[in-house]
């Protein structure tokens, strides 16, 4: 498997990506002096410069002066051995170190998938060769679980809106609907309660997602690859996974093997188990309370204490327009 040529994140290129909110806490960094800084932060993993678009990633760290320069324009990672190890996943079980601890034997290459519905033309075509037909982009993200507890991820990806047009749906297609790799025997919890074929305690898998076809055509929206500089690892959804950041993350279904354009709008998992907490949207919003919680404030992991959960996560600016004139209410 070839290392991911991508376009790299710029410092200039940080603020039209990530919340300005982040920019503004960044600088209490400031206050620990520069070598604390980068021993803190360890700013050789997090920015790079692309020197050359070999199969191998080359880049240069930054110097403290040029850290501190571009304070405003940058914002820090949750840690990758966080963001690998504190996960969600249910096909491989209910505890955030499931997926870590059981998604190692996960078979993603080769990895097919199915292009149906509403297209032109029906197809299927290997994630690899999907990938050389891509222009694949670093996106430093915010990630905001509905469970309200958060991380900022790097990843790397291709617009969604890219490979819509690619896949060339029909003017019917109003919603597009992502379903997981259906295979119980690498994913156990898809053959039921602790895989003995005795039903999910509450999951319909496979898991499906949707969204309507104008959200996915945001220039946010991305189906992802890779984060943190590399391939994605099977506990965060490889070979490819849907980033929707605006959403909660049970909108950002992973491991997906079929993607259908469709007229009519479909009815996700969380959705079918529980329409009263899980809607259709997902829409991150701390005015709008899960019916067990709060969504005013999120708990950043890696940090302590919480924070404000921002409207939208902090991307309105880019996609308040698309629900003018709906109750957010019913946009959870």
């Amino acid at each position: 498997m070839k290392e991911l040529k991508y376009q790299a994140v710029t410092p200039k290129e940080y603020q039209k990506v990530t919340p300005e909110i982040f920019f503004k806490q960044r600088r209490r960094f400031l206050k620990l002096g520069a070598g604390s800084l980068v021993a803190a932060l360890s700013v050789e993993s997090l920015l790079a410069d692309i020197v050359n678009k070999t199969d191998k990633l080359h880049y240069r760290p930054m110097s403290d002066k040029e850290m501190l320069k571009i304070n405003r324009n940058v914002i820090f990672p949750t840690p990758e051995e966080l963001a690998t190890s504190y996960n969600n996943f249910y096909e491989f079980g209910y505890s955030k170190s499931d997926p870590k601890n059981k998604a190692g034997s996960l078979k993603t290459s080769p990895w097919s998938i199915s292009i149906e519905g509403e297209v032109q033309k029906p197809f299927v075509i290997d994630v690899e060769e999907l990938i050389t037909k891509m222009t694949l982009v670093e996106r430093i993200y915010r990630f905001r679980c509905v469970e309200a507890w958060s991380m900022v991820i790097p990843w790397i990806g291709f617009e969604l809106r890219e490979f819509i047009n690619f896949a060339k749906p029909t003017k019917e297609a109003k919603y597009i609907r992502f379903t997981t790799l259906y295979d119980p025997k690498q994913f156990p919890m898809q053959g039921g309660f602790l895989g003995l074929g005795m039903g999910s305690s509450f999951l319909d898998f496979p898991y499906k997602e949707g969204l309507r076809i104008d959200e996915a055509r945001n220039p946010l929206s991305m189906l992802a690859v890779g984060m943190y500089k590399k391939r994605l690892l099977p506990q965060n959804g490889a070979p490819i996974r849907l980033v929707v950041p605006w959403k909660y993350g049970y909108k950002m279904i992973k491991s997906i093997n079929k993607i259908e354009f469709l007229k009519k709008q479909p009815v996700s998992t969380w959705e079918a188990e529980n329409s009263r907490e899980y809607g259709f949207y997902g829409n991150v919003d701390p005015e709008v309370s899960h019916p067990r919680w709060s969504q005013s404030s999120e708990r950043v992991i890696g940090q302590r204490g919480r924070v404000p959960t921002l409207y939208l996560n902090g991307y309105a600016k880019e996609v308040e327009h698309l629900y003018a004139g709906l109750d957010r209410k019913k946009l959870y």
